[in-house]
């Protein structure tokens, strides 16, 4: 960073200078956004992950489900339990390794994923942004990420 775009330690400590302030900000725009679209699902944020989870490749471990969103098994279940109480899913032991559960989609659940093709594209419009730019800034945040995990 040149000397010029060193921030002054009285910006160090401005709320606006924050980029995990502006991530997490953009996060609670992104629950106000999902909200009503998920509704009519009736699902919350991390269910709708899950499920789209599960529409991209059906039976998969909790195990596997974890790593892919980022959860902790201890996370996972009781939404998963939910999820099944709902009808959309099944948990089984797996046959060839009883320590692990397998997550099924049912009929409903798979039935589901005709209704959530809405919601995509309503977060889509109402960020405004053109598809590559969208597409960009994943890419960028996925990176940063990726950073912060090492």
């Amino acid at each position: 960073m040149a000397k010029a775009d060193t921030p002054s330690s009285e910006d160090l400590l401005k709320l606006d200078s924050f980029l995990c302030f502006a991530i997490y900000s953009a996060n609670h725009a992104f629950t106000r956004v999902y909200k009503p679209l998920l509704d009519d699902l009736e699902l919350t944020y991390p269910q709708y992950l899950v499920m789209v989870v599960l529409w991209e490749k059906d039976d998969q471990t909790v195990g596997s489900l974890g790593e892919k969103l980022f959860l902790e098994s201890s996370t996972l279940t009781p939404m998963l339990k939910r999820l099944e109480a709902m009808g959309y899913i099944t948990r089984v032991r797996d046959r060839m390794d009883e320590r692990q559960v397998r997550v099924r989609l049912t009929d409903t659940g798979r039935a589901l994923r005709h209704r959530a093709n809405a919601v995509p594209l309503g977060i889509a419009g109402a960020t405004g942004m053109e598809p590559a730019d969208l597409a960009r800034l994943r890419a960028e945040i996925a990176a940063l990420r990726a950073s912060l995990l090492r």
